[in-house]
């Protein structure tokens, strides 16, 4: 498919990359990370930078005898300096360097999209996909590029034809700090290849239909990461009454009815994401499983929701509890343990005996093994037992190679199950 045409205008005001690059000195830990191939070089860990350079140049990184060490994207507005593209070796930064890396990341999720059940995920996964600080998804013949640096700016025009060979649109978004600072008059949402979509742009996830709004939604439209373990609890779903919190999208919720869940109640904290979640249990209404399901939704902030129900001995064979990262920074760790800890009582509360309990994580700074143990703790100061079903990470779109990339935690836990 050819691409309905390229929008040059939005483009055009974007500077051209810097041709001078930027040669840097580092302290000797950060060079060890660097060769031992961490993607992040923060502004305290440069000794020395040959000159003042906007964001997008090419930075060369050289150790003590001035030999290369690596090449990275310059970013002057950030503490992460540099993020870096290539260590070892002498390589060219090009086009040719930018297709190559599209290919390989395509290549890695070719096992995910052959069969044609799914056709949205994510193409490439920032620094673990050798392009730090881009985030692209597809939504069936839409790619939805996210920006969160400014160094990426001056290198769309030669990224953005190569994403959009063979699609149909390609929208552009922004991250907060990106939108913040100079654009070169690119905005949030702005469509720069094809029309501009009429309404969500419909994809398959697994064989069931979903809509992404790609220009106003959350992150790029969906929350693809959480694909796998969606399907999982449809498979563990028939005949269940399901609760879902922070459903956003409706995703568990509508692979559960999917699965034969009797029931479906999905909460979430906004209207227009219960609308969504609604709207895609709709698209999959053709279903028998899905037409039987009575689904059931509501409004409300999802501590509230579970107390109150807790407090009305309202219980669920499968409850999910899906929420957003409560540790953006170092310091609010403290905080987002503790509401791991309350969502795990309120869940256990919630969740009859022998049911399954699905509760996640998406914050980076709690490791895996932390997240796991509070929540067994929880159960025993509360005196569940509990039988672990699976715990899950990443899927196959979301590599993570690198300590920091790591984030998604997901246990899956038989509360009291009987003997």
């Amino acid at each position: 498919m050819e691409p309905a045409g390229t929008h040059a205008a939005p483009l055009a005001a974007v500077p051209d990359p810097e041709d001078k690059r930027v040669a840097v000195r580092v302290t000797p830990d950060a060079l060890r990370h660097i060769r031992g191939g961490h993607p992040w070089v923060f502004d305290r860990s440069i000794t020395s930078a040959s000159h003042e350079a906007p964001p997008g140049a090419l930075a060369v990184v050289f150790d003590d005898r001035r030999r290369f060490a690596a090449i990275g994207l310059w970013d002057p507005t950030s503490p992460l300096r540099i993020r870096i593209l290539h260590a070892g070796d002498p390589e060219t930064v090009d086009v040719g360097f930018w297709g190559s890396r599209l290919a390989q990341a395509e290549e890695r999720r070719r096992a995910l999209v052959e069969d044609g059940s799914t056709t949205g995920f994510r193409w490439v996964n920032g620094e673990s996909d050798g392009l730090p600080g881009l985030i692209v998804d597809r939504y069936g013949t839409t790619a939805v590029v996210k920006v969160y640096s400014a160094a990426w700016l001056p290198h769309l025009p030669a990224l953005v034809p190569l994403v959009a060979d063979g699609l149909e649109r390609v929208v552009l978004r922004l991250s907060r700090a990106v939108a913040d600072g100079p654009t070169h008059d690119l905005v949030d949402g702005q469509v720069l290849v094809g029309a501009a979509p009429e309404g969500p742009v419909e994809f398959l996830e697994h064989g069931l239909t979903f809509g992404a709004d790609v220009v106003h939604g959350q992150k790029t439209g969906h929350f693809l990461d959480q694909r796998d373990n969606r399907t999982l609890v449809g498979s563990l779903a028939a005949g269940r009454d399901v609760l879902d919190v922070f459903a956003c999208t409706g995703g568990f919720s509508v692979h559960a009815a999917a699965g034969g869940a009797r029931s479906v109640h999905t909460v979430d904290l906004s209207e227009p994401a219960i609308a969504t979640s609604a709207a895609n249990m709709a698209r999959n209404r053709h279903l028998a499983n899905v037409a039987a399901c009575d689904h059931t939704t509501e409004v409300g902030d999802a501590f509230r929701v579970l107390e109150r129900h807790a407090a009305a001995d309202r219980r669920w064979d499968v409850v999910v509890i899906d929420p957003p990262s409560f540790a953006p920074r170092q310091d609010a760790v403290g905080r987002a343990l503790k509401a791991y800890a309350r969502l795990t009582a309120l869940g256990l509360a919630v969740t009859r005996r022998g049911g399954l309990l699905v509760q996640s994580s998406c914050s980076s700074r709690i490791d895996a093994d932390t997240f796991h143990r509070q929540l067994r703790d929880v159960a025993r100061r509360q005196g569940h037992g509990l039988e672990e079903v699976a715990r899950t990470t990443h899927p196959i779109d979301h590599p993570a190679t690198f300590p920091e990339a790591w984030y998604l935690k997901t246990a899956f836990v038989r509360v009291d199950p009987r003997p």
